[in-house]
């Protein structure tokens, strides 16, 4: 199973994520986890105490240049655009309570579409990852999908979206869906987060018809509660998760075809 779990800021995404990624652990599923979100805080939703110290591989500048050819920060010139990174999941992923974490980090140099080594080595690696890797692989990214080319959007199973009910999260729905598309990604499910009741619920139905909507997470105070205190999800108790495993039933169906 590969996820990309995408959305508007705010809206609940990495909650989300890695409460599939507990869940899919749960039933039994080698699960990794990859952080492309450019705030990185998805170590810290799953309860790595030295969260702050995982360098994100886009700043690995030896990395890069060993792996490139090139140094981290240039634009142009000559390096490699398949460079080897069959090995860098073993060797990179932080192993933490039956998950393993990557942490990719952004390329902030020359704008989102840069062609420059740092670039290359992270498309490069989901590419592995989504085509090639035998785990569940969970991808916690920002709304633009900067990091998804079209031969790694190839490997996606599904892209989720996470919204909030509320028009702008909405209109960020419509946007990754475009470019979802454009990208070739077959499959494109949504999830409402931090609903309330019935009212929000009838209204985050009523807006997304023509999309698949995959079920709802409610504003639980237990999740909101471990998020302001930066604890971990993975140690909510399962009895206020149950959205979670509904959502993920819904997902294993549409990956057998049910």
């Amino acid at each position: 199973m590969k996820l990309a779990v995408t959305g508007k800021g705010g809206v609940g995404k990495t909650t989300l994520a890695a409460l599939i990624g507990r869940e899919l652990r749960d039933r039994n599923y080698s699960v990794l986890m990859v952080d492309a979100d450019p705030d990185a805080n998805l170590a810290g939703a799953l309860g790595v105490a030295d969260a702050a110290s995982i360098v994100p591989i886009a700043q690995m500048k030896e990395l890069i240049e060993e792996r490139t050819g090139a140094k981290a920060g240039t634009i142009g010139g000559f390096f490699k655009l398949n460079p080897t990174v069959d090995d860098l999941p073993a060797k990179l992923a932080r192993a933490h309570e039956g998950i393993k974490l990557m942490v990719l980090g952004t390329v902030k140099s020359g704008g989102s579409g840069c062609i420059c080594p740092e670039s290359t080595l992270l498309k490069a690696l989901l590419t592995h990852l989504f085509l090639n890797e035998k785990d569940a692989v969970i991808l916690d990214m920002e709304a633009g999908l900067e990091h998804l080319g079209r031969g790694t959007a190839m490997g996606v199973d599904m892209m989720i979206v996470v919204v909030e009910p509320g028009k702008r999260s909405l209109e960020t729905a419509a946007a990754i869906k475009k470019l979802a598309r454009d990208l070739g990604i077959k499959k494109l499910g949504v999830v409402g987060s931090k609903v309330r009741g019935e009212d929000d619920r009838a209204f985050l139905e009523n807006e997304l018809q023509g999309y698949l909507l995959l079920g709802h997470v409610p504003f639980a105070e237990s999740i909101r509660g471990a998020d302001m205190r930066g604890e971990s999800l993975l140690q909510i108790p399962p009895q206020d998760i149950g959205s979670v495993r509904a959502i993920v039933d819904r997902l294993e169906k549409e990956m057998k075809g049910e």
